[in-house]
């Protein structure tokens, strides 16, 4: 694995402050999903600050990976980690929410530098990456897409399909990562619409899987550059606690979309300081 422990100390801190970028902007906006934003966290900082082949200052500029967030409503974790990584000012997300603002409440491509698919509608992003892994075949670009999907979105009927396509087209510079936080809006996956076995259903299609703690930051950035390596499709199945980071959100269905309120806020940054 190429990182260095300083590399993963950089990696640690930088997920903080991406987590304080959430709760903050959540809570001023008075809209949005923390629980799905801060267990992708250590995953979205470990692809755009060691991963990603990317440029801020080009955002266009054709041979860049492309990360596509499938789970649409975890737009405050993007956009936190897209202003930490200098696609835009960090005072951009003061107007998260606003009328008129770039930054709404799900991912717009037409006015977000660094975002490469609108989504919102869950279910659809692995079909994009998979379009784009094949399209970057054909022009023979040097590039990886990666896609993160959420564990609520994986009761979807497309993404099957396009696991399905993806193990009959097999395309080496695609990485799928499901964020499995086992929580979704109406409470444990395991009482709404239980998708286990998880590692089993992806192999049946014909994908690599690895499966990860997805906080640990060695354990992430490993799998990923295993990933990138690897000659066929793979998914990455990151273990992770929704709300992670902030003691009364872990593990807890109640904030999939709920904002945080001034003592909350307050509690949170505490815990993130």
């Amino acid at each position: 694995m190429s990182v260095t422990a300083s590399e993963i100390a950089f990696l640690e801190a930088k997920a903080k402050t991406i987590r304080r970028h959430i709760v903050t902007t959540i809570a001023r906006a008075r809209a949005g999903h923390p629980g799905g934003s801060l267990s992708a966290v250590d995953i979205l900082t470990a692809l755009y600050f060691h991963i990603l082949r990317v440029d801020p200052t080009r955002p266009s500029w054709p041979d860049r990976d492309r990360f596509v967030l499938s789970k649409g409503h975890a737009a405050v974790a993007l956009y936190s980690t897209l202003a930490e990584r200098g696609f835009f000012p960090v005072e951009w997300l003061e107007t998260f929410g606003q009328i008129n603002s770039p930054l709404q409440v799900h991912p717009d491509m037409h006015k977000v530098p660094g975002v490469e698919i609108s989504t919102g509608a869950l279910g659809m992003g692995l079909s994009v990456g998979l379009g784009m892994a094949l399209a970057a075949q054909a022009d023979q670009l040097p590039i990886h897409i990666y896609v993160l999907l959420g564990d609520g979105e994986s009761q979807e009927g497309q993404v099957w399909e396009a696991a399905m396509a993806g193990g009959h087209y097999r395309p080496p510079n695609l990485t799928a990562i499901v964020d499995y936080n086992g929580m979704q809006l109406l409470g444990p996956l395991s009482k709404v619409m239980e998708i286990a076995p998880l590692a089993e259903k992806w192999r049946a299609f014909g994908w690599q899987v690895l499966e990860i703690n997805g906080h640990d930051m060695y354990a992430i950035v490993s799998a990923l550059e295993n990933a990138r390596d690897d000659r066929e499709p793979t998914v990455v199945i990151a273990h992770t606690v929704k709300g992670k980071g902030i003691s009364f959100m872990e593990g807890n269905a109640s904030w999939h979309g709920r904002a945080l309120n001034a003592e909350e806020l307050a509690r949170a940054l505490e815990e993130l300081a």
